[in-house]
């Protein structure tokens, strides 16, 4: 694609007044600087911009660029994998772990876009696959998680759990999340799982509130294959693929997930260590020790310290 051909697909949560201004100068940005800028149909018309194009699905632009939360990054995703483009978030959700940016780093995001300074990281990605009385009816992808639930609040499952065709063990819970390791900060993460570096090669195994004494986050193989069985005497039970793509599931049903051959690919402004992006998400707490030049902690107080 030459420089005069240059395409960027813009995907807005258009129900949040900060995530459509925030698209909107970006837009205007954007074509100032000679880039075309296109849009889903319906956010085309929602975001009102004049020279703003409607993406029909598709044609080849160099970049996904999301405004919004992880929801709507994953969202974009979807489009973004298929073609295998890179994917660029601005968050003005909450956490917005999946996010490269923030709101205040438009200028900066603008510039960094019509330079193409960015590098590009791949993301693991899991395949699932349903078999219902031998067939396969169901074949999805995710992201962050698959995660395997009951589909009733008052009545747990039953489900028998499987790694590379052992058993490993048969759980009444209130369902199994697989995740990946860019996962491990979401779904995964809240059910008490690990948090896991992205560089890590490895899958996750979390139950959900199991009743039974074996039911601990395991971390696996990235070679693996989890199968998670449905037992008949189970009550109905629900798939959800990074939250958003569902499917019932009956008794009997055999979910198998394994690693992608196909990542996410996500475009990264700066090269931030991934503790910096932990330590800033969740706000954790860093300050109020220094550290000498032989690695020990000072016994010297930071400002305010004495006084606790």
């Amino acid at each position: 694609m030459t420089d005069d051909q240059r395409h960027i697909l813009l995907v807005t949560h258009t129900g949040r007044a900060a995530a459509t201004d925030t698209a909107r100068l970006l837009i205007t940005r954007l074509q100032a600087e000679g880039l075309t800028v296109v849009a889903p149909g319906g956010e085309a018309i929602e975001l009102g911009v004049s020279g703003l194009g409607t993406w029909e699905g598709h044609e080849a632009v160099e970049l996904v660029v999301v405004v919004g939360g992880d929801g709507t990054i994953l969202r974009g995703a979807e489009l973004a994998r298929a073609s295998r483009t890179p994917l660029l978030g601005i968050n003005v959700g909450r956490v917005g772990f999946l996010a490269e940016a923030e709101q205040h780093d438009l200028d900066r995001v603008a510039v960094q876009i019509v330079a193409r300074s960015y590098s590009v990281e791949p993301r693991v990605a899991v395949e699932v696959d349903v078999v219902v009385d031998g067939q396969v009816l169901h074949h999805d992808w995710a992201l962050n998680e698959v995660a395997v639930e009951k589909a009733a609040r008052a009545k747990m499952i039953e489900v028998g759990v499987e790694v590379d065709g052992h058993r490993l063990s048969r759980w009444g819970c209130d369902g199994v999340v697989c995740a990946t390791p860019t996962g491990s900060t979401a779904y995964a993460f809240s059910a008490g799982g690990p948090v896991v570096w992205p560089d890590v090669d490895a899958l996750l195994v979390v139950p959900l509130s199991a009743h039974a004494l074996f039911a601990r986050p395991l971390v696996i193989a990235p070679t693996s294959v989890i199968r998670i069985d449905v037992l008949p005497m189970s009550a109905p039970a629900v798939l959800a693929a990074d939250g958003r793509r569902g499917l019932d599931l009956p008794p009997g049903a055999r979910v198998s997930v394994r690693r992608s051959d196909q990542p996410v690919l996500l475009a990264r402004l700066e090269r931030t260590p991934f503790t910096e992006r932990l330590v800033a998400k969740f706000g954790l707490p860093v300050q109020g020790w220094t550290v000498n030049r032989g690695g020990h902690r000072s016994e010297k107080p930071t400002p305010g310290e004495a006084d606790r």
